[in-house]
């Protein structure tokens, strides 16, 4: 080691040493926590390890005598954008650069310091380089599905039809009738034909704008590239569903009652469909949640302090009773029969102005 240790390169390495490590454990709990990207999570807490085996060769007792946070100039500075982080990619964004930044003031400070320890440094940013880069595509990526999901009212399950052509022009008139999500059920489907259905359909709902969601199968989700997947209560748990799908698919859970809502809180589940509402021309159940169940979601939902998850109230919605559900507080309906007769643009018209002037709407604001 140099013995030019002078103090004010001391403390520019232990600054940056301590901000490299703050930015990264910020996007590794990001990672872990936000996006659920557990590969991602271990590239962060990899290059923790590695950059504090790279700091444990400069010299700890003279970088902590070196620390004078009271008279660090920097530390009464700041700008606005510092202060704003209005959501998952911009904290990623400014996380990443403090890190890149900080990396790039240790190898070069640290050259005079130790050659080698500058060039383990410069090998952890060009990998840090790589995996903030993938970290923010993800978030850009989930943040634009959420998005769309925040702003759906109308939410249309269809099965595959007699054949492709029909299937696609079916999601087409219902892109333009309002619906924001269009979820392929149809257990009547050998996998292969599933498949490629969903893969059709992943296509088609990216040119039109709307997020396309299969039911019951992760793995068809992942393969095709759907939006996302919805599973039932007897279905694979949303932790399993998370592991196939990824972090970047939405997951939405069937909920029957209170205990049911509460748990799917507690979980990674995008949305919630809570139901079954009124008798079903297209699915039997042998008991009816009904609006009493959605009135207790609502009230629920309004006692939360965190933004509930959107919640779709389903099951037998039609144009007749779709405002007992929006009395029950709910603003956003999921339908098959309600929108597979011959007018759906005027069945959705409806469905869309009876929720929008739903006085006092709380189920997934």
């Amino acid at each position: 080691m140099n013995s030019n240790n002078s103090t004010p390169t001391l403390r520019v390495l232990d600054a940056n040493a301590n901000r490299a490590a703050e930015g990264m454990r910020t996007l590794e709990e990001t990672a872990r926590f936000l996006l659920s990207a557990a590969e991602l999570q271990f590239q962060f807490k990899n290059l923790r390890h590695d950059l504090s085996l790279a700091i444990a060769r400069l010299p700890r007792l003279e970088l902590l005598a070196s620390r004078n946070t009271p008279d660090d100039i920097g530390t009464k500075t700041s700008t606005p954008s510092e202060q704003s982080r209005p959501d998952t990619a911009s904290l990623i964004a400014s996380a990443s650069s403090r890190v890149q930044q900080a990396l790039r003031c240790l190898e070069e400070y640290g050259k005079s310091i130790d050659v080698e320890f500058a060039s383990q440094v410069e090998q952890i940013r060009y990998r840090v380089y790589d995996v903030t880069a993938r970290l923010e595509c993800l978030s850009l990526t989930t943040d634009t599905r959420r998005q769309r999901l925040a702003s759906a009212r109308l939410y249309a399950l269809i099965d595959a039809g007699d054949g492709v052509d029909e299937m696609q022009t079916r999601m087409k008139l219902l892109a333009d009738s309002g619906v924001g999500v269009i979820q392929l059920r149809d257990r009547q489907l050998d996998d292969r034909t599933l498949y490629e259905r969903a893969c059709v359909g992943a296509s088609v709902a990216r040119e039109l704008g709307v997020l396309w969601i299969i039911n019951d199968r992760p793995d068809i989700a992942f393969a095709a590239d759907a939006d996302g997947v919805h599973v039932g209560q007897e279905e694979l748990p949303v932790t399993a569903v998370r592991r196939i799908v990824g972090a970047e698919r939405l997951i939405g859970l069937s909920t029957h009652d209170m205990d049911q809502v509460q748990t799917a809180m507690g979980s990674c589940a995008d949305y919630l469909g809570c139901g079954p509402t009124f008798p079903s021309t297209t699915k039997q159940f042998s008991s009816f949640a009904g609006c009493d169940f959605l009135q207790s979601v609502s009230d629920y939902f309004a006692q939360l302090e965190v933004v509930p998850r959107p919640a779709f109230a389903i099951g037998g919605i039609t144009t007749d009773n779709v405002q007992q559900v929006a009395d029950a507080g709910f603003d956003r309906i999921a339908v098959t029969s309600g929108l597979a007769g011959d007018d759906v643009t005027k069945a959705a018209r409806v469905f869309l102005e009876t929720l929008k002037t739903n006085d006092a709407p709380v189920a997934g604001r």
